[in-house]
């Protein structure tokens, strides 16, 4: 199959869906590829370097739709570029199936086969094909370095003689792919980040990441976990109580990003004109769901404003492209693992297996139908319900838990002296006097020395410091009972065995306080 990838037409749309690393991938599945002249320039890849990778450079557009099997493109195409569609071609890109109607129907009556990159499920084996998640994550680190620029003082707080710096205080509202590297940028510049979700499985990962989780106190058990790995939205109650906790942070924070969107949905309201009339004058809003109406209300699409009051607010819609070689590399190994799943055998050769979830879950238009929604997954990506908490045990069911326990452990035990005084009897029988007496010290002290350390409380000692501190209690009951002999070298022995013991046990339990000391707070 020959596998081309024409010039973007959106104007100001720099990325491309072909890299010349990419093209490389493709020609080792057994494919051929071509592309437009110039359409790799504006991400910086020169038609010279997918010359040199073995990439057919062609003049025109209509040459490349002409020429490919399969048409790999970033944006959605232009009702131009659908009439160039063919019976039997494939197109793989961004295209918004929920909203572009007539583009389905257009192809379908072309009878091609439409691949929505959008529409990749997100599922633990569709993550490399995941455009979604690549543009996001993009689009949370320029949306840092935008406030950035925009912003009048460091992020970091910094003392110098010239005076002290405070660090500034960036809110990231939504930690999906956007927020989440949002969030770890912000950090990594020296600010101090909060961070809210509707979902509370993610408070760890902010955390983790060195920001400060905003808890909601609501009544109701509000979870916005939701398959397919998007927030779901919100109830009016817990929407309220939400805009009612960032108005009281609206004073406070420096930097607010949002990135609150569900595809196929108008960007909930969630930073309000009156918290906006808050904020200090020079902070600054980037508000990354602008393409959907923004999460502020006073977000213009592809603009930034500045109120009255000193406030930046940045609704660009375009910040993938902004780092256009950076996303189109992404975008087009998301391009080149969908092409190979879609050529199993590595031969040059599309099967388009509707079978596959991933395949059948993104095709939006096949063999002359429109195949949009997909069917629901087989496997969900993400459990929307949580699982039943266990029913809490009676008193009654504790206690005769408790006492069959203690049943099975008096069974071991005896089970285990029983075996033991059995073992005692036949090495006795063959072993001479001599050695026995021996043999009773070590197993006393072995038994004695292990249950004297191992009885200490584990806060007082690590389990490796217990082990060893046993060991050592060992060899102190092992020495005491040989102290007494009246041989002289084995009563030197066995004091300097004490001695050493001693200093071991007693050093292991100051060295264990003085770890703990550590983690006690002054």
């Amino acid at each position: 199959m020959k596998i081309g990838a024409p010039k973007e037409i959106i104007e100001g749309e720099a990325r491309v869906a072909m890299t010349p690393e990419s093209a490389a991938a493709l020609q080792k599945l057994g494919h051929d590829c071509v592309i437009e002249a110039g359409a790799g320039k504006a991400a910086g890849f020169t038609d010279a370097a997918y010359k040199d990778a073995g990439v057919e450079v062609v003049k025109t557009a209509a040459a490349l739709w002409k020429a490919a099997d399969v048409v790999v493109k970033v944006r959605p195409p232009e009702p131009a570029e659908l009439k160039r569609l063919r019976k039997d071609q494939l197109l793989i890109s961004f295209f918004n199936p929920g909203e572009n109607e007539a583009g389905l129907k257009a192809a379908a009556e072309k009878g091609a086969s439409v691949i929505a990159m959008e529409m990749v499920p997100r599922i633990s084996r569709a993550q490399k094909m995941d455009a979604l998640s690549s543009m996001a994550n993009i689009a949370g680190y320029r949306s840092v370095i935008e406030a950035a620029e925009n912003f009048p003082r460091f992020f970091t707080g910094q003392v110098t003689a010239a005076g002290k710096v405070p660090p500034a205080r960036i809110l990231v509202v939504g930690a999906g792919v956007a927020g989440l590297a949002a969030i770890g940028t912000a950090t990594s510049l020296g600010a101090i980040v909060y961070a809210f979700d509707v979902r509370p499985e993610v408070a760890e990962q902010i955390e983790s990441m060195g920001a400060e989780f905003v808890f909601l106190e609501f009544e109701d058990d509000q979870d916005g976990a939701e398959t397919g790995g998007y927030a779901k939205p919100s109830s009016p109650e817990f929407l309220a109580k939400q805009l009612e906790k960032f108005r009281e942070m609206a004073p406070e924070m420096d930097v607010v990003i949002t990135t609150a969107l569900i595809p196929g949905r108008p960007a909930p309201k969630l930073w309000t004109r009156d918290m906006v009339e808050m904020m200090k004058p020079g902070s600054v809003i980037v508000d990354l769901a602008a393409e959907r109406g923004g999460n502020c209300e006073l977000t213009k699409a592809d603009e930034k404003v500045v109120t009255r009051n000193g406030v930046t607010i940045i609704g660009y819609t375009d910040f993938p492209s902004r780092m256009a070689a950076q996303s189109s590399t992404l975008y087009a190994n998301n391009i080149r693992h969908m092409i190979s799943d879609l050529t199993p055998e590595k031969d040059g050769v599309i099967v388009h297996d509707m079978e596959d979830d991933v395949i059948r879950s993104a095709t939006v238009a096949h063999a002359g139908e429109v195949t949009f929604p997909p069917p629901p997954l087989k496997v969900q990506a993400i459990a929307s319900r949580k699982p039943a908490p266990a029913p809490e045990k009676t008193p009654e069911e504790i206690a005769a838990e408790e006492a069959a326990a203690q049943k099975k452990a008096g069974r071991q035990q005896v089970g285990l002296l029983v075996l033991g005084g059995l073992f005692m009897l036949l090495v006795g029988q063959y072993a001479p006097a001599a050695f026995m007496g021996h043999f009773i010290v070590f197993v006393l002290a072995v038994f004695v020395g292990f249950q004297v350390i191992w009885g200490v409380a584990h806060a007082l000692h690590t389990p490796l410091m217990a082990v060893t501190n046993a060991i050592s209690g060992i060899i102190i009951v092992g020495a005491l009972l040989q102290i007494g002999s009246g041989s002289a070298v084995v009563v030197v022995l066995a004091a300097v065995s004490v001695l050493i013991a001693t200093i071991n046990i007693v050093g292991g339990f100051m060295v264990t306080r003085r770890m703990l000391q550590m983690f006690q707070k002054s």
